[in-house]
């Protein structure tokens, strides 16, 4: 492979990789959507999120495993307890990585 044809390549992903994220903004940053649209939009966001937690959760290694010995489901339990309760990300974060270390260290 030329080194000419290794530029062309980085430029044309670049170019793929950021047209879906510019072009957007450059077509729609001038009007104003609807209330309707906004409000549905400001759900994709949580929604996604959620999806991709419950995945990692529910299928940590591909499958859906809701085994008792699924580990992520027990760190999880508290984490959203603590996640409710508080409504602070840190705390949440906190607790769920303290609570994934005792559950790697203290079961076999």
């Amino acid at each position: 492979m030329s080194e000419s044809s290794i530029w062309m390549m980085i430029i044309g992903v670049s170019l793929v990789s950021i047209l879906p994220r510019i072009l957007p903004i450059a077509l729609f940053s001038r009007y104003e959507f609807p209330k309707p649209l906004k409000l549905w939009l400001s759900y994709v966001a949580p929604a996604v999120l959620g999806g991709l937690t419950a995945l990692s959760i529910l299928a940590p290694e591909g499958d859906i495993d809701i085994r008792i010995n699924n580990l992520y489901i027990w760190a999880f339990i508290p984490t959203l307890v603590i996640a409710m309760k508080t409504k602070s990300l840190f705390y949440s974060l906190l607790v769920g990585i303290v609570a994934m270390a005792l559950l790697y260290n203290f079961t076999s």
